[in-house]
């Protein structure tokens, strides 16, 4: 028989005839899920023998972190890109596996997380970061609950709010003077800027566009695929240069040409297993691109900002343009808008000001000017 421990499925509470109930899952049978009862005289009572329970169910196993790290990623692994599966390894071989892959996975403790957390604080991780991590070893922790009915120490655990990180981004003057400048100095690296500062796209989505993606007669360019490198396990640790789908179907889009980009891209046009930025049948991976717009900044004597921030000042600007937000969330390939408007929309403080001034206390400038004549 295998029972579910999820500590946030306890259910107690108080019944009429003033005894306590807690209740916890049993396994679903014909899709039906049952539960097992325990009745005391208080609360507190009751959440002891459910703890007591438990421990006395997992009191034989003998199962390491790792043991249970592998078993689950090996079931796993054939379900996600493998993007995803190397970001798994990657987080679970340079963090997860050192500190917790030896433990008894039923021993590990909430001050044990508590402990790892601080420590990857201590070596400058962020917290985005770090939550990822915990993700992982949720996952992890919630599958050795379910199959061997061992305490899930992270049942309790609430991981601090993330922060959404400032995104340094170049103000009008600044944009406008990358614009003209590459607009001015043709050349397949100059292209791939100006077609980021023209259509919004992700850095692996533009080393990815290849001739076939691009429709001149409708001027249309689509979005196909990405690219990334990332680490693979074969013997020893090594990357590779993927080229996948992007990373969810919203991103998979067709995005309308801006007229000023078309002569541009006509001027560098490629056969259709091509790569745009490279001309040939090899592709420019994002680490080179980003590498080659830093050089960009540099000689035009511009801040030092990441190519993503081109992404968050095409989205800005559409806003301050007035593209519907939808419109504008289905270009950029977001699920949904809410990701639009709180992660990829700025305003600057000029333009709140602008706002601002559009408020008159006039009453002949005001929309109740006729109700108060």
């Amino acid at each position: 028989c295998i029972w579910e421990e999820k500590m946030k499925d306890y259910n107690i509470y108080l019944r009429k005839d003033v005894r306590w109930e807690g209740r916890i899952p049993k396994p679903s049978e014909n899709g039906k899920r049952k539960y097992k009862s325990f009745f005391g005289p208080s609360k507190e009572a009751v959440r002891q023998m459910i703890d007591e329970f438990y421990r006395e169910k997992t009191k034989d196993i003998s199962l390491s972190f790792i043991q249970i790290y592998e078993e689950w990623f090996n079931g796993v692994k054939y379900h996600i890109k493998e993007s995803t599966a190397a970001n798994y390894t990657m987080k679970a071989d340079k963090h997860l596996i050192p500190v917790f892959g030896k433990l008894d996975i039923s021993k590990i403790c909430e001050t044990d997380i508590h402990s790892f957390i601080d420590s990857r604080k201590k070596i400058g991780l962020s917290d985005r970061y770090i939550s990822d991590i915990i993700s992982l070893m949720r996952s992890v922790c919630k599958y050795a609950s379910r199959k061997y009915q061992v305490n899930n120490p992270l049942s309790d655990i609430r991981l601090f709010k993330r922060k959404q990180a400032e995104v340094r981004l170049l103000d009008r003057k600044e944009y406008g003077k990358l614009a003209e400048y590459v607009m001015k100095n043709h050349s397949r690296t100059n292209l791939g800027v100006a077609i980021a500062m023209g259509t919004g796209s992700r850095i692996g989505e533009l080393c990815a566009f290849r001739g076939r993606d691009i429709d001149y007669e409708k001027r249309i360019l689509t979005v196909n695929n990405t690219i990334q490198r990332i680490q693979i396990k074969n013997g020893e640790n090594k990357t590779k240069l993927l080229i996948s789908e992007p990373k969810s179907d919203s991103s998979k889009r067709v995005i309308p040409i801006p007229e000023e980009l078309i002569s541009y891209l006509e001027e560098f046009k490629v056969k259709d297993d091509e790569f745009i930025l490279s001309g040939t049948d090899k592709p420019i991976e994002p680490r080179t691109m980003q590498n080659r717009f830093a050089r960009i900044l540099n000689n035009v004597n511009l801040p030092s900002v990441h190519f993503h921030s081109l992404r968050h000042y095409f989205a800005s600007d559409c806003v301050r343009l007035g593209f519907d937000i939808k419109s504008l969330s289905e270009l950029l390939g977001h699920s949904n808008v809410e990701i639009t408007l709180n992660r990829y929309v700025h305003s600057s403080f000029d333009q709140k000001r602008e706002y601002m001034n559009r408020i008159k206390f006039s009453v002949k400038n005001t929309s109740f000017a006729k109700d108060c004549v």
